[in-house]
């Protein structure tokens, strides 16, 4: 007797989900999204006004992005993701609908249902597909996992650290200081 096959899903599946419904893929298989807590968004604005603002005054060429902003990691239809927030710097990577390929910095706010998905999933996908620095700002342990994969680092730090950036050398963030 034949055993039924999982359905293998695409970035197809991804752009025919119901307006305001969101998910992600990897490796065909999709992951659904719950909308994110008022904490959670107030974590990722700040980190996202902060680092915007240090790119601008410093002329950067970075570019940073906040979620929903599409990520195609690889070069297939089977993988997509939505982080939280995303800085590229190649600027070839950018096109009308994301980012093909990695981005230089991604970080990533845990919610309940995504723990996983950020400690495990993510991090291998995001290393895999040459992210260069991958930050897990985890609230309910007042900690920010920091992953520099050139220099295969890990650092933890707690919200009360000054974060240092791997891409932005004199850069760091302070998560008690931001209005969170």
């Amino acid at each position: 007797m034949a055993l039924p096959q999982e359905r293998i899903y695409t970035i197809d599946d991804i752009y025919a989900l119901p307006e305001g419904e969101r998910a992600e893929l990897f490796d065909g298989s999709i992951y659904y999204m719950a909308p994110p807590s008022r904490k959670h968004q107030a974590i990722v604005g700040e980190l996202f006004g902060t680092i915007r603002e240090y790119i601008k005054s410093n002329h950067g060429s970075c570019k940073p992005y906040v979620a929903p902003f599409a990520v195609f990691l690889n070069a297939d239809d089977k993988n997509y993701v939505e982080p939280d927030i995303s800085v590229v710097c190649a600027s070839g990577k950018l096109s009308d609908k994301g980012c093909t390929g990695a981005p230089d910095w991604i970080i990533e706010v845990v919610s309940p249902g995504s723990r996983h998905i950020d400690y495990m999933i993510k991090l291998f996908k995001y290393r895999t597909a040459g992210v260069r620095e991958y930050w897990i700002v985890d609230s309910d342990k007042n900690r920010v996992m920091v992953y520099n994969f050139p220099n295969n680092d890990m650092n933890e730090y707690t919200f009360a650290d000054e974060i240092p950036s791997g891409i932005y050398p004199g850069f760091s963030i302070c998560l008690a200081s931001l209005d969170i």
